[in-house]
């Protein structure tokens, strides 16, 4: 941000001042724009090392991001009623008036230090000119940082040491004469608020190369500035247009960098949590093996000596020797009930796990799809994508394994495929709940949890119903159905999901149909 373009954007500005202002908002964390009257909002960008001031008509919006953008917006109220630069370096007063309130604010002035690396925006007491004592900075300098000047909420304000050079303002064609030696680069050296894009542009105007000497086309190099000073655009377009893309360009890596950082935040969770459904598989082996012990020990109970530590049980389905290690301070009882609530409670995990695998593994493909768009995304995509993040929360809630219906104030679950079958058999239902599904027939396992509780004939006939529905045997009539208690159900050693034996079943003949109402 060259001086002599700041001049410019000062002299239309103060055309209208004193004016009236609505307020500032914060686009991002390093910039504040106000909005003027007729103007739009007067845009001060103050991000090292591209710093710039712009008017835009744009839709801006952004609440105090910090306590430096909280503190601006609390006490730079009132009317703007001068706006100054010191003579055409890079450094912008703006004197505001105060407001009159509930609390009322004094008048203040904003200073803006437009200087590459070292941009600052300070909050002065009110005054003239361009010293004062600091209210608040945007960035302390301490002399740890900076042994020729510090910046620090406070302290005064001392603006940059003064310098030598031309005004273009005012500029005589005789003052030109000590560059008819030199390269026309040298201008940059003698004219204040020229810097390099404004020197390239004075080189296209006036036609001469950078590294040309200018030895008699010194009128050329002076008309060249007078347009300059008239009109400090470029060939690319205003440099407008180019501060506003260069504070676009910065909002958008700020804004893209806080946005890819939280995308891998969660990203990293969701890792952690899916790690946490393979750890939950390998416990539910465990499971199996501890409820598969706690059986042997309650069918087997009168033959395992009082105060044993060890014992060894015949296998129910091969009768090989299983040897189970007991608490012998505990009866035999007691030791079962231990296993299944062991077993039970890593079956638990398993399960809320489980259910929401399918849930964790879509989020995490659509966050990282989203992280790709933000790589690739301009600044208003990013807004986009802020904003939806911003109302995005992760869904606590877990996936439902099996259709769920009342029946007799019964809960019911159906299994839709192998896996709900197998999920409802031997890790949802607990031993005393009720098993039903259709004798002969392909379909679901359905699950009653009833408890332990005795299901009334009418629910058994409504739940057997169910099963037949979803069953092979829908379009028949009269279809047998088992039911009998979970712990009662077993899948046999090699067989595929969904498959099972089962002994103590007591069987019902219902025409299939759903239960009123569905849930």
């Amino acid at each position: 941000m060259e001086g002599l373009f700041l001049s410019h954007l000062l002299e239309q500005l103060s055309a209208r001042v004193p004016t009236s202002t609505r307020g500032w908002v914060f686009p991002s964390e390093t910039s504040a724009a106000l909005f003027l009257e007729e103007m739009g909002f007067l845009v001060l960008d103050y991000a090292p090392p591209t710093p710039a001031l712009y008017f835009s008509r744009d839709k801006l919006q952004g609440e105090p991001r910090n306590p430096f953008q909280r503190f601006l917006a609390s006490k730079v109220q009132g009317n703007l009623t001068l706006a100054e630069q010191l003579k055409l370096d890079r450094v912008v007063t703006l004197h505001f008036s105060g407001a009159r309130g509930f609390i009322d604010s004094p008048a203040t002035r904003l200073l803006f230090e437009v200087t590459g690396r070292n941009a600052n925006l300070l909050i002065l007491e009110a005054g003239e000119g361009f010293s004062g004592k600091i209210l608040m900075a945007a960035r302390e300098i301490t002399s740890s940082r900076n042994r020729f000047r510090t910046v620090r909420s406070g302290g005064l304000y001392t603006p940059p040491p003064p310098y030598e050079k031309l005004d273009p303002r005012a500029l005589q064609e005789s003052d030109l004469q000590v560059l008819q030696e030199q390269p026309l680069v040298k201008a940059r050296d003698l004219l204040d608020g020229i810097g390099p894009t404004l020197l390239s542009e004075l080189s296209r105007r006036s036609g001469i190369g950078l590294s040309e000497v200018v030895g008699d086309r010194i009128p050329q190099v002076h008309q060249a500035v007078k347009s300059l000073v008239k009109d400090p655009s470029v060939a690319q377009g205003s440099l407008s247009e180019q501060a506003r893309e260069a504070s676009q360009a910065e909002q958008a890596d700020a804004l893209r960098k806080t946005l890819r950082e939280a995308l891998q935040k969660r990203l990293k969770v969701l890792s952690e949590q899916l790690q946490d459904v393979h750890r939950a598989e390998v416990g539910i082996q465990t499971a199996a093996t501890e409820r598969a012990w706690a059986d042997l020990l309650m069918a087997y109970q009168h033959q395992v000596p009082e105060g044993a530590s060890e014992v060894e049980l015949p296998d129910f389905e091969t009768g090989e020797p299983v040897q189970i290690t007991l608490k012998p301070d505990q009866k035999v009882w007691q030791n079962a009930d231990r296993m299944y609530a062991r077993a039970r409670k890593r079956e638990d995990v398993y399960l809320r796990l489980m259910e929401r695998e399918p849930q964790l593994l879509q989020e995490q493909q659509h966050l990282q799809s989203t992280l790709s768009q933000v790589q690739q995304a301009e600044l208003p995509e990013l807004k986009r994508l802020e904003n939806v993040l911003g109302t995005e929360t992760p869904d606590k809630g877990a996936v439902q394994v099996g259709g769920r219906y009342r029946v007799g104030g019964f809960d019911v679950l159906v299994g839709r495929n192998s896996t709900e079958n197998e999920l409802l058999t031997h890790r949802i239902g607990k031993s005393m709940d009720h098993w039903f599904h259709a004798q002969g027939y392909p379909g679901s396992h359905v699950l009653v949890r009833s408890g332990g509780k005795e299901l009334p004939f009418d629910v058994v006939l409504k739940v057997a119903a169910l099963a037949a529905f979803y069953s092979k045997a829908r379009n028949s009539g009269n279809v047998p159905v088992d039911y009998t208690r979970i712990k009662h159900v077993w899948r046999p050693r090699g067989a595929g999901k969904g498959q099972v034996h089962y002994t103590q079943q007591k069987t019902v003949y219902v025409d299939p149909a759903l239960p009123e109402p569905v849930v």
